[in-house]
C-alpha cells in the first residue's frame, strides 16, 4: 500500500499503529493501544540494512497486531526536506513497495528536543536519556497522529 494521508487511513477494528523515529543509528518504536488513543514507548532497535530492519519490524507487526506505520518526518524548521527527511521518505517508499500496511508520515520537528527537555525536567541521567529518548520520541510522534485521528472522527 502506498504512503497515504491520515484522512485516508482505514484500519481494521482492534489493530494498532506502530510509530517509528528513524535515526541514523537507531529506530525508536512506539505502539498505540487498540482504541487508537494512547501511544506507548516500546523499544529501540539498532539500524542495519533496510531488509534486516524490515524483517525485525515484520515480526513486531505480526506479534502486536499492527495495521499501519507512522514514520516521523524530520523536516527542516522552514518545512523543507533535508537529508534526514529524504531518508525517512525513502524508508516509507521502500516499506510501501514490500508491504500491504499503510504508511503515514508525521512532522516530527522538535520531537526529540521536547522529549529530552521532559527527561531533563525529570532529572534523568545522561545514560537513561540516551537509552529511552528514541522510543519516547516515537511515542511523541505517534501520539500526534492519534490526536489528529481523534479529531477526524
Amino acid at each position: 500500500m502506498p504512503v497515504i494521508p491520515l484522512e485516508d487511513l482505514k484500519l481494521d477494528r482492534g489493530t494498532r499503529l506502530l510509530g517509528l523515529d528513524l535515526g541514523e543509528k537507531t529506530i525508536g518504536l512506539a505502539l498505540s493501544d487498540t482504541l487508537l488513543t494512547v501511544a506507548t514507548p516500546m523499544q529501540t532497535l539498532k539500524r542495519g540494512k533496510f531488509a534486516a530492519d524490515a524483517a525485525r519490524l515484520d515480526h513486531i507487526i505480526s506479534e502486536q497486531g499492527v495495521g499501519g506505520l507512522v514514520v516521523g518526518l524530520p523536516l527542516n524548521m522552514d518545512g523543507s526536506d533535508g537529508p534526514s527527511a529524504q531518508s525517512a521518505r525513502a524508508f516509507g517508499r521502500n516499506w510501501a513497495a514490500r508491504s500491504p500496511l499503510p504508511v503515514l508520515f508525521q512532522d516530527e520537528r522538535l520531537s526529540t528536543s521536547a522529549v529530552t527537555r521532559t527527561l531533563l525536567d525529570a532529572d534523568a541521567s545522561r545514560r537513561r536519556r540516551d537509552a529511552v529518548v528514541d522510543k519516547m520520541a516515537a511515542a511523541y510522534i505517534l501520539q500526534g497522529v492519534l490526536d489528529r485521528l481523534r479529531n477526524l472522527r
